[in-house]
């Protein structure tokens, strides 16, 4: 047996590979795949709305040489807000990519929306995400955002790291900030800088590792810098905080515990890597601080993503469901290998280019595919071409030959494939776990200014909503005219600005409408009989559905519960397919079911007069009627709404609240400001913007989500 072996000084990883008979060649390729795979992060940036993500993303892109001139939000030149509806509004809309190298690593980093209009972005970009960094307003502390992209987070177990951006404005508390993460997420927090003064006193941190006092150069827009030893001014705050990280850090690991208890020196790089490890653990949260738009604190911010998120073969392996005949499938793992002759990935993200068309963004999970070479979609069963691979640098593209597990790249050439689908080999035919998105909840109706374009606009609506999962169009049949749905007033907004402006197709919208849900309160059982002469020949189908409430939240499910071999599998699907168009019909008022289980008990077969059609009128009578029969009563969407004012106006805010029916649900104090935590229906929502900034003096800002569906009064 040969064992050929390598220590790489840089990361300080050894590799062992074991063969009878290895040929050069092919170790140096086994051992340049995996430093590849240990040298590369893929991170997302998340935070609430303004805390200061795309402009953190900027100096990184910056210091690590990959633009020259830093672009600002406030110009409407910053490099991941490229759209030209980002630059003009001031915010991130859609999420964005771009690969970057810091000390030898490549780092991909996806910058999210803040927005909770845009939340879908940033739950499909966490999905396919190694590592995240939380950037925490220092004046603001944790906002609401901010607790709705943690969770995510969360969900789907991703490491992460905070940083504490604008230590630089009044009010600026990097201990309240801390304080307030572990207060509401209930985690360990160790800072491994602290900031040196706060506010208008800001002018650096201190490194508490290296124990080492950092300023920035500002003529060099911060990219020197200069490390020294920590001021008489500063050492008992840093041997204080020192001693904590300490205590913390050691606490999580028993041979740095016996150093640390018998008074011993701890190495930095022992130090590292005990951090490293409980961060992949999730054990503690590191915090570093500084202020992104005066070049600060960054440079610290970059080593801890290189230090201490992981690589992608140091994340559990994805899960996935393998797909054996009929209805069969078998939970398996899919661990990171690029060596892998399975090549699995998943599309997390679609966008339009006029030129190339469908752009698909897919995170590899095994394997490798090459340029011109064929995938499987497992989801849809076919097979594509991809016809080119291309390195995701925001608005622009850089040809690949190929991508292996653990990167992320843009797919063109994918004409079937949508959001969530697993891209692979029939040989493997496994579906990664796909994505949930939050419901549509306001609605506006729109139309084309001349018919000759209502084709056009059609054609337009489907692109947009192939790339937003949250995005939904249908015909009203009563009024003739076409409906989007969305997230809220700002997503549709920005949709009707681009089919405007992007797309060229002028049009009229009409006042936004909420989106109401219909569900079954009881159950009940229904046995539907069909027969049609149809051409001459009979179409016969008889099946039994039963209808009964699911949890609030749970959404719909269809389950076949009853089973007969000698049926052919293609009656089932019909009833399936049959019921699943009747949820998104409704019951009595043409509104999406929602929260409603539908079983098929029983289903009577007759080779002479079944046909698949039978079988989906069957269905689609038995729905309406076991629906119906079942107590279907009307929702509506309940927002969460998070008010932040001055103490002296907190009551004015409430009123308004009650007075649309809300109710308060909690209420918060941070200093100089007051949060107000709500709920209120939808439909009483509108214009509270306005209604809100008349009786605070403009003071007061508010955010507000889709909570749930309720019985409507």
């Amino acid at each position: 047996m040969l064992s050929l072996s390598i220590q790489h000084k840089k990361i300080g990883v050894k590799f062992t590979c074991l063969a009878e008979k290895i040929p050069l060649e092919e170790y140096r390729f086994f051992l340049y795949i995996n430093l590849m795979l240990k040298n590369m992060r893929n991170i997302g940036i998340m935070a609430h709305i303004d805390a200061g993500k795309t402009t953190t993303t900027e100096r990184i892109l910056y210091y690590s040489g990959k633009i020259h001139k830093i672009g600002e939000i406030d110009d409407g030149a910053a490099t991941m807000d490229f759209m030209q509806q980002e630059q003009e509004r001031g915010i991130t809309i859609a999420s964005a990519a771009i690969t970057t190298e810091w000390k030898g690593h490549q780092i991909n980093i996806i910058d999210t929306p803040g927005h909770v209009d845009f939340t879908a972005e940033v739950e499909r970009s966490l999905r396919v995400l190694d590592g995240a960094v939380a950037v925490i307003c220092a004046v603001g502390w944790v906002q609401p955002q901010t607790e709705t992209v943690w969770k995510q987070a969360d969900e789907f177990s991703v490491p992460r790291i905070c940083f504490v951006n604008k230590m630089d404005r009044v009010g600026a508390d990097f201990f309240g900030a801390m304080n307030d993460v572990h207060e509401k997420f209930k985690c360990e927090v160790v800072p491994l800088t602290v900031p040196c003064g706060q506010g208008g006193d800001f002018d650096g941190v201190i490194d508490l590792l290296t124990m080492k006092e950092i300023h920035w150069d500002a003529e060099t827009e911060g990219e020197k810098y200069t490390a020294s030893d920590i001021s008489e001014k500063y050492a008992s705050l840093a041997a204080e905080w020192h001693d904590k990280m300490l205590d913390v850090v050691c606490s999580s690991d028993d041979e740095l515990a016996e150093l640390y208890l018998d008074g011993k020196e701890i190495p930095v790089e022992r130090l590292k890597s005990a951090i490293r490890t409980a961060v992949l653990n999730r054990t503690f949260v590191p915090f570093f601080c500084g202020s992104s738009r005066h070049n600060q604190g960054v440079q610290c911010l970059m080593d801890g993503i290189v230090d201490y998120l992981p690589s992608p073969d140091e994340v559990p392996a994805a899960q996935g469901l393998h797909l054996k005949k009929r209805d069969e499938t078998e939970s398996i793992s899919v661990p990171c290998d690029p060596q892998s002759k399975m090549p699995l990935g998943l599309v997390f993200k679609i966008t339009y280019d006029r030129e190339a068309g469908m752009l698909c963004y897919v995170r590899m999970y095994s394997g490798k595919i090459t340029t011109g070479s064929q995938v499987y979609n497992v989801a849809k069963k076919k097979r594509e071409r991809v016809n080119r691979i291309l390195r995701v640098n925001a608005n622009h593209m850089e040809q690949m030959d190929s991508v292996s597990a653990g990167d992320i790249a843009v797919f063109v050439g994918l004409k079937l494939a949508q959001t969530g689908d697993t891209v692979g080999s029939e040989g493997m035919p496994v579906l990664l776990e796909n994505l949930s998105f939050p419901e549509p909840v306001i609605s506006i109706a729109i139309e084309p200014e001349t018919l000759s374009d209502r084709e056009k606009l059609v054609q337009t609506l489907d692109i947009l909503s192939h790339e937003d999962p949250t995005f939904t169009h249908r015909d009203d049949e009563e009024t003739g005219q076409i409906v989007i749905s969305g997230m809220g007033e700002l997503h549709l907004d920005v949709l009707v600005t681009r089919i405007r402006d992007d797309f060229k197709v002028q049009c009229r919208v009409g006042a936004p409408q909420v989106t109401y849900r219909e569900a079954v309160t009881s159950s009940a059982e229904y046995t539907e009989e069909y027969s049609r002469v149809l051409a001459g020949k009979e179409n016969a189908a008889t099946l039994t559905l039963k209808a009964e409430p699911r949890e609030t939240g749970s959404g719909n499910a269809y389950v076949c519960a009853y089973r007969n071999a000698e049926i052919p599998e293609e009656f089932f699907d019909a009833v399936k397919q049959s019921i699943e168009s009747c949820f998104a019909g409704g019951i009595k008022f043409g509104y999406p079911c929602t929260d409603t289980l539908i079983t098929l008990t029983d289903l009577k077969y007759n080779e002479a007069t079944a046909t698949t059609f039978a079988y989906e009128a069957a269905g689609a009578e038995a729905f309406d009627k076991v629906c119906s029969a079942a107590n279907p009563e009307l929702l509506e969407p309940v927002m969460a709404v998070d008010i932040v004012c001055p103490a002296e106006f907190v009551g004015d805010a409430m009123s308004q609240v009650t007075q649309r029916g809300g109710m308060i649900t909690s209420m918060e104090e941070k200093p100089g400001a007051s949060v107000v935590h709500c709920q209120a229906p939808m439909a009483k929502m509108f214009g509270f913007s306005t209604t809100l900034r008349s009786v605070t003096q403009g003071r007061a800002t508010f955010s507000m989500e889709f909570s749930h569906f309720q019985k409507k009064n």
